[in-house]
């Protein structure tokens, strides 16, 4: 049996949770989320719990089992608490600022790089080289913040460009580094 699978997934207080023919909506204080479950997949709602089933152990179920209760416990994550991701933007003259619902950057372009906010994505720039997504749905928030990452990666000399918060860029030495 998959470990993951088998897991209950508790239902928070204030999240509703309800499954019409192979469809799970979730609902909660942040907002609503649905996903179409696979029809091989029982998805039970009692006690306050969640609970995933599979029919067989073919390998499919089984590789669907742990997944179909991953993506509902982070649906309900999501209704309640949210995700979010930060991006630091590292460079001389490299900033960004919010101006309404626009991200505007500049990243060492002739232009300014702008983004705009989406109806579930937000972006909050604390600091001139801060940059977080906020959102409910996890997959679309690591998307959007690719996405921005995607804008002016970082370079592996001196660093600069959009990197995540936790990512480690491995630098190399320059032409001038090499042992003679």
């Amino acid at each position: 049996m998959s470990r993951i699978g088998r897991k209950p997934i508790n239902i928070p207080a204030g999240v509703t949770i309800s499954n019409d023919n192979g469809v799970i909506t979730v609902k909660g204080p942040k907002g609503e989320l649905s996903l179409n479950v696979n029809r091989n997949m029982t998805v039970e709602v009692k006690d306050g719990v969640i609970e995933v089933s599979r029919p067989d152990d073919k390998k499919e179920n089984r590789s669907l089992h742990g997944l179909t209760r991953t993506l509902i416990n982070n649906m309900v994550i999501g209704v309640t608490e949210g995700y979010k991701k930060e991006l630091q933007v590292n460079g001389v003259g490299y900033r960004v600022q919010k101006q309404g619902n626009k991200c505007v950057m500049n990243l060492g372009y002739s232009h300014q790089v702008i983004v705009e906010d989406t109806d579930d994505i937000k972006l909050e720039v604390p600091d001139p080289n801060k940059i977080i997504v906020v959102g409910i749905d996890k997959q679309k928030v690591g998307q959007f913040a690719a996405e921005i990452r995607e804008k002016r990666p970082p370079e592996p000399y001196k660093g600069k460009g959009i990197k995540y918060a936790d990512e480690v860029i491995r630098r190399k030495e320059g032409k001038a580094g090499k042992g003679k």
